[in-house]
């Protein structure tokens, strides 16, 4: 028999006063603490992702309010330097000016003085990470202050009337009277200059300037342009107000703009080798192996180029054999470029493109509404609209481009004959499959909408690609992964742009790095993942204008969520619906960041890069 656990009135008594006493002397210690350092109970105790009634029209507003108080203590920081830099852009805009040069020097410079002060560990969690993100800003800033300058002396002999033409401007903006007769004899000689160049020019070879490339030409054409807007902006400010100016200037204007766009066609066609009527060769402007350190450590990628480039290359390896399983299901059998060719050949007429997309975008809103793991807020289905792309920017972008207003490539009448095949055998509704949530939702669209209302600064501040193009890869990954495709030809599509994303990796590091020329990447797009030629030349023509780790990040950022997604969910942290909202609410920043916000990883000063969420020893 179990002895009685019922308690003596005299026991019951001396436990409760016993327990009064522990609770008074608890709550006089948390009063306490809470006085001397209320900054650090709120960081420990900070939540990550809102209550989902934010996401109703309207909104429970008390929902927003909490999150309010929750949010970076150092964003007001963020926001000055954002508008400073852009203020001083914008009250020295001369390009590769010396005194542009100075002043974003003595910014920067400051800016970095100032960082060290700050007390870290007095911010709150959300504070440290916007603190170590604004660090990293201001640190690769001066790092391209510093290839501005590497690459000015390298178009500075192209140029030699700039000096003059860009203290015209800057005169006026330090507020200085302009002397009309002095201005005219400014433009007039560097009319002749220009005259003389475009002649000299015209009538060499390439061959006669070894020393520039088809992209150092490319990027003077590009400065002469600027002086033009440049000098048309400072004319405007007098012609027509003060009549000596317009006595002395108008035609010694007239003579200089002139000049300017002659000497800027000539760049681009004897130099650059581009045309009129034709796109040309494709331009970029690699920067090498010391460009990509510095934006791999803004983005908080702790990997070299050539381990990426490992990456790249095993996931290719992996979505190839995932590419021989289904061709063998619809009886190609492990020639997938056969199967790539059937779907190629699924495109729906002229003029029928649009229903095709809605009939996807209705699919893959029900189907990621069945998953239940995510908030979609109500307004962001509603709000979408879809419109075609113009014929010159599919010679850009000639698939999809996603947001609030979804844009989609297909063939135009006024197309080549050529072209229009092309642009409907890159286009068919298969292919389209993988891409229409990524642009719509719970890709760009429904990612645009969130960060236009949560933690805006983070996205000013640093639009790191990889979170922006990883969120909607990521999606593609774990769709897959969930049976998502509704037959064999929409498997074919989301395994074609899948390795088409790990391609990327592959040729434009290698592109970066100076190892492929842009036809040695169009081939290997054309030649390893089944590119109709035109949009091949498209894709890389694209990858040539962006950033250089643009697009590296759609593979690489979709991998990062989704080892992030193991380490928190799958560990029982954080529900599913959790960790999708918490990324999107916390705004646009490297995943590391996202990784230590989540995971309320402590935090300092000098924080770098860490995170190998794949591992090591991925490259020789």
């Amino acid at each position: 028999m179990e002895r009685s656990k019922t308690k003596s009135p005299a026991q019951s008594q001396r436990i409760n006063i016993h327990q009064i006493r522990e609770v008074y002397i608890l709550s006089f210690a948390i009063c306490v603490l809470l006085m001397m350092n209320p900054v650090s109970i709120q960081a420990q105790d900070a939540d990550v992702v809102l209550d989902p009634e934010w996401a109703q029209d309207p909104p429970e507003l008390s929902t927003l309010v909490n999150f309010a108080r929750e949010e970076s203590d150092f964003r007001v920081a963020v926001v000055r330097y954002l508008e400073d830099r852009a203020a001083i852009g914008r009250r020295y805009p001369v390009y590769y000016s010396p005194v542009r040069q100075e002043r974003y020097r003595d910014f920067f410079t400051g800016w970095q003085e100032s960082l060290e002060e700050v007390d870290f560990d007095a911010l709150n969690h959300e504070g440290q990470i916007d603190y170590i993100l604004l660090k990293n800003r201001v640190t690769y800033d001066l790092e391209m202050l510093n290839l501005d300058g590497e690459r000015w002396i390298q178009i500075s002999d192209l140029v030699p009337f700039s000096e003059d033409l860009r203290l015209l401007q800057e005169t006026r903006y330090n507020r200085e009277r302009v002397v009309p007769r002095e201005s005219a004899q400014t433009m007039d000689d560097a009319a002749i200059l220009l005259e003389e160049l475009t002649y000299e020019l015209k009538n060499s070879e390439a061959s006669d300037y070894p020393d520039v490339s088809p992209a150092i030409a490319s990027r003077a054409a590009n400065y002469v342009a600027h002086l033009r807007e440049t000098v048309s902006d400072w004319n405007d400010f007098y012609e027509g107000y003060d009549p000596m100016y317009n006595f002395w200037n108008r035609v010694p204007y007239e003579r200089l703009q002139t000049a300017l766009q002659d000497y800027e066609n000539a760049l681009i066609e004897n130099l650059v080798g581009i045309t009129p009527g034709d796109p040309g060769p494709i331009i970029g402007d690699p920067v090498m192996a010391e460009g990509l350190e510095a934006d791999l450590a803004l983005h908080m990628i702790p990997y070299t180029a050539e381990e990426l480039i490992a990456i790249g290359e095993r996931e290719f390896e992996w979505i190839v054999d995932r590419f021989e399983e289904v061709s063998n299901d619809m009886g190609f059998g492990d020639d997938w470029k056969a199967a790539l060719e059937h779907v190629k050949g699924l495109a729906p007429p002229p003029g029928e493109k649009p229903w095709a997309i809605f009939d996807i975008a209705d699919y893959s809103e029900e189907y990621v509404h069945n998953m239940d793991n995510i908030t979609i807020p109500p307004l962001a289905e509603e709000v979408w609209r879809l419109d075609m792309q113009t014929p010159e920017r599919q010679l850009i972008n000639p698939f999809f481009s996603g947001g609030e207003v979804t844009r989609v490539s297909y063939p135009t009448d006024d197309m080549t004959h050529q072209n229009k095949l092309m642009s409907m055998r890159g286009n068919t509704p298969p292919f389209n499959f993988a891409t229409v949530h990524h642009e719509l939702i719970p890709g760009h669209h429904l990612q645009g909408f969130m960060s236009d209302r949560f933690n805006v600064h983070r996205g000013d501040l640093n639009r790191t690609p990889f979170w922006g193009e990883g969120w909607a890869l990521y999606w593609e990954l774990i769709l897959w992964d969930d049976g998502f495709p509704r037959d064999n030809p929409d498997k074919i599509g989301m395994l074609f742009w899948r390795l088409h994303r790990a391609a990327r990796i592959v040729f434009s590091l290698n592109f970066q790095l100076g190892n492929w020329s842009a036809q040695e990447a169009v081939d290997f797009l054309v030649d390893e993942v089944g590119h109709e030629r035109a949009n091949a030349e498209a894709e890389v023509r694209r990858s040539a204008r962006a950033m250089p780790l643009y697009q590296i990040a759609y593979m690489i950022g979709g991998m990062q969520f989704r080892a992030l997604r193991e380490e928190v969910v799958d560990s029982g942290d954080m529900t599913l619906t959790e960790f999708h909202d918490a990324v999107l609410q916390g705004g646009r920043m490297p995943i590391e960041m996202v990784r230590a916000r989540l995971t309320k990883h402590e935090l300092n000063a000098d924080y770098e890069s860490q995170w190998r969420w794949e591992g090591d020893s991925l490259a020789d």
